[in-house]
């Protein structure tokens, strides 16, 4: 109970994996959550960290986030950090997206305002401590065309955490955000050969980045930037500065 805990949504893989590893290796208790399509990978990465565990939970539904906040009470009765890293893109241009389709991008942020509210409640704000760090994107800044309520969400992500940090104001609570651009990631991997040769001219460094430079910069918050909140941090090659 003594040892920092760290909780990671969609922790299992791409960039939340990463967080969870460099988290891991700072020294935290990882509290990785998964939905169950996720299991396996999830169970794989509890297993080569060893410091941490498992919680299923689908954020878009208030009832598993009130479930999972008390499991974390009975297993680890701490938080020092929460990463709000899961993410689900649902790509289509505005003629075409449903309705219920932009519902579903549209409840992950509220999954994220509602976790945080429940995590600040229960566990940072009785103890005046903690970190939170969203996991945004460049495309909350700068559009990208058949993502609209994906941009819109990241954006969101961006704005909250601005607001939340004036509302914490006094505390000794940091909140920001991590922007990454093109990261060589699942999602990434599984794009047309001609959308990836446009995001790659569009690079200045004229690579994709990896999951672990997203990870160092959130380790970085998690446990030596004391002196900044309410910040976007870009980590994404030269795409966009801020």
């Amino acid at each position: 109970m003594d040892k920092p805990v760290a909780i990671v949504t969609g922790g299992g893989t791409g960039i939340g994996a990463a967080c969870s590893r460099a988290l891991a290796k700072e020294g935290f208790r990882v509290g990785i959550n998964y939905i169950p399509v996720m299991e396996e990978p999830s169970k794989v990465l509890l297993a080569e960290i060893k410091e941490g565990f498992l919680i299923e939970a689908d954020l878009t539904n208030p009832e598993q986030i009130d479930k999972m906040v008390n499991e974390i009470k009975e297993v680890a009765g701490r938080v020092d950090v929460l990463v709000n890293s899961a993410g689900i893109s649902i790509n289509s241009d505005i003629n075409s997206m449903k309705i219920e389709e932009f519902d579903r991008q549209r409840e992950l942020v509220r999954g994220a305002w509602y976790l945080t509210k429940r995590i600040l409640r229960q566990f940072m704000i009785r103890k005046n401590t903690g970190r939170i760090i969203n996991i945004s994107s460049v495309v909350g800044h700068t559009g990208n065309p058949g993502q609209i309520p994906y941009t819109m969400e990241k954006a969101a992500l961006d704005a909250f955490t601005k607001s939340l940090s004036k509302e914490l104001w006094g505390r000794n609570i940091l909140v920001n955000s991590v922007a990454p651009g093109f990261i060589d990631t699942a999602m990434t991997r599984e794009l047309p050969e001609d959308v990836k040769e446009k995001m790659m001219s569009s690079i200045p460094l004229a690579r994709l980045g990896q999951p672990e430079e997203i990870a160092d910069v959130v380790a970085f918050l998690a446990t030596r930037a004391s002196y900044i909140t309410g910040t976007v941090i870009h980590v994404n090659g030269g795409i966009y500065g801020g």
